[in-house]
């Protein structure tokens, strides 16, 4: 069979743009936000996709639904409503670890079928840390699990994941393109992959109650036990000590010097806090000069802040009398935050991200790989999956990890929380889940009905709302569904389904044309992340069906379904976020993930069919 198709200009872009955004997610040369951008700008300056359909994607369900979700998800952290699960977990399992393990995995990926994965992981990563403290419990035993009941649950709905949103879009763009005769696709009701969804669910919470028989070992990932916050950071971090106070004396050799000057020298100890004048402030920043008179709230043990204030001509306290109130644990101290792969911490050091000046957090050690790193860490690029420890104000603290820039991992006092509104935030996120599953109106128009009731009913105000968003996360989709809109329109989805058939040889029965299809999705995801795989591969799928004469809808379901499939990769936000603090080397994602990836792949294909 030969396709008679002829590559054209327009399909040869479209391609070439396709290969562009690939190479881009792989090796991070261009953020992905900024790749999708610059190829919806190039797919209007060509005419291929017409200036009506350009710019569709900002309005498209997709991109609305998960700007919804998003905000529904970050009214319910408000509410308090996570301290309340974990009590209630560590309740009903009784002291038993496998049965902790058991039900925090099922309530995480229960819970990942109505909110974006992300939103849920950052959710339940301090859950599983408040139940380590409490437990003894390593995180290494709780967030693999966790983590990849997030991904599988997420498969219970059409609005757990990006994929899945993104595929009801998709199809109504297919549908502009269908060849005569061939039936139109139709949107998928919010419960259509639910069969799928609670197989994959069941058989990973069954896979990691048996995990000790099939190679996860008690010893993977970090087993840190954080009995006490000071006890924990001593022991991880070599973090020791008290806060002590040091007055700056008229012949003290720091007396003019800068905070970074001074804390940079050898045997200084962790400046915290600066009293100077009559203001007293929390992470000074490193170009501010110190005075005769400054008071300098330091950390370390007694012996070693005696002996440098000694040295320096420092007149020292044990006892914090200008600085007590800065230093009270109800408003300040010690954290752990974890670095996601959308932050725009990445790549930047903290001496251009200027963290004391514009923040007001310490930075005092990175968790990068197991390897800690305390010197000279100013000038240290930040990775994805860098666990930070920060010493701040725990309003500053909180602000910060609204902003999404980081993940605190760590339980802190959260003064903005509103738990008299939890009732209230169930109530609405109830109603709206309801209202999406009658059909009477449209997704989007659900999940943003509870979106501004949480709003409106003041859950969250408005500022949160927008705080709540990831705008890359926006912009890399509204930008990319233009591109599989062109890859459709132009006939390059076509082009290549029929090279792939034409590879594959007529007479192939349909079963392993969708299991090829599973696998390359998957293979391209752990490469470009589940949105761009999405993107390229449901168009695709769509004509390799209508090739080989199978169901488009079949086909495009499964090219979404196994474009989540990833256990793996840093690629997939969950696993990215919850690597550093668990301790999971790649030897150890490889190891666990691989065989639920398979068992991913086998139930998808078989779903499939059953279902279409």
């Amino acid at each position: 069979m030969h396709s008679g198709l002829v590559l054209t200009q327009d399909m040869l872009i479209v391609l070439g743009l396709t290969g562009f955004i690939i190479a881009m997610l792989m090796f991070e040369r261009i953020r992905a936000d900024a790749a999708s951008l610059l190829a919806l700008v190039i797919l209007g300056f060509t005419g291929i996709v017409s200036e009506t359909e350009l710019f569709k994607g900002f309005a498209g369900n997709a991109v609305i639904s998960v700007m919804a979700s998003m905000i529904l998800s970050a009214a319910l952290d408000r509410t308090g409503a996570l301290n309340r699960l974990a009590g209630w977990l560590l309740r009903r399992a009784n002291g038993q670890e496998q049965r902790l393990v058991l039900i925090t995995s099922a309530a995480a990926g229960g819970m990942s079928g109505f909110m974006q994965n992300p939103a849920v992981t950052s959710l339940f990563l301090p859950v599983a840390a408040r139940l380590s403290s409490r437990t003894g419990l390593g995180l290494g035993q709780l967030l693999l699990p966790i983590a990849a009941c997030i991904i599988l649950g997420a498969q219970l709905t059409m609005i757990g994941n990006s994929p899945l949103m993104l595929l009801n879009d998709l199809l109504r763009s297919a549908n502009q393109n269908l060849p005569s005769g061939v039936a139109m696709l139709e949107d998928l009701p919010m419960f259509r992959p639910l069969p799928i969804g609670a197989v994959l669910l069941g058989l990973g919470l069954l896979y990691f109650r048996f995990r000790k028989h099939l190679g996860f070992l008690p010893e993977t990932g970090s087993n840190v036990n954080p009995n006490t916050p000071e006890h924990y950071f001593a022991k991880a971090y070599g973090i020791e000590g008290d806060v002590h106070e040091l007055v700056v004396t008229p012949d003290s050799p720091l007396a003019g010097m800068t905070i970074g000057d001074a804390e940079a020298e050898i045997g200084a100890p962790l400046y915290l806090a600066l009293h100077s004048g009559t203001e007293s402030r929390m992470a000074p920043p490193a170009d501010e000069r110190l005075a005769a008179g400054s008071v300098l709230g330091v950390m370390g043990t007694p012996e070693m802040v005696s002996a440098y204030a000694s040295n320096k001509r420092l007149k020292f306290s044990q006892r914090l009398r200008v600085l007590g109130d800065l230093f009270n644990p109800a408003h300040s101290g010690i954290s752990e935050a974890v670095i996601p792969s959308n932050s725009p911490f990445i790549g930047k050091a903290q001496a251009e991200l200027r963290l004391r000046k514009r923040y007001g957090i310490s930075l005092l050690a990175i968790n990068r790989d197991k390897k800690i790193l305390r010197r000279n860490i100013r000038n240290l690029p930040i990775r994805a999956g860098d666990i930070l420890v920060f010493h701040s104000n725990w309003n500053d603290l909180a602000q910060g990890n609204a902003n999404k820039e980081f993940v605190v991992i760590t339980d802190y006092p959260k003064q903005e929380q509103r738990p008299h509104k939890l009732r209230v935030a169930l109530g609405i996120f109830a109603g709206s889940m309801l209202l999406a599953l009658s059909t009477l109106v449209p997704l989007p128009i659900a999940l943003m009905a509870g979106a501004i009731l949480m709003v409106v009913t003041g859950v969250l105000d408005m500022e949160e709302a927008y705080a709540s968003i990831s705008w890359k996360t926006v912009f890399t989709m509204a930008c990319l569904i233009p591109l599989g809109i062109a890859m459709d329109s132009t006939g390059a989805a076509n082009w290549l389904a029929q090279h792939t058939i034409e590879r594959l040889g007529s007479g192939v029965p349909d079963w392993l044309f969708q299991t090829a299809l599973a696998v390359f999705t998957t293979c391209l995801a752990l490469v470009i992340g589940n949105v761009g795989a999405t993107v390229v591969m449901v168009p695709m799928a769509i004509n390799i069906a209508l090739a080989a004469d199978g169901n488009p809808m079949a086909y495009a379901f499964l090219a979404a379904l196994c474009a989540s499939n990833n256990f793996i990769s840093h690629s997939n936000p969950v696993v990215s976020m919850i690597a550093g603090p668990a301790g999971y080397t790649t030897r150890d994602l490889w190891r666990n993930g691989l065989p639920i990836t398979l068992l991913f792949l086998a139930v998808s294909v078989i779903g499939v069919n059953i279902l279409f």
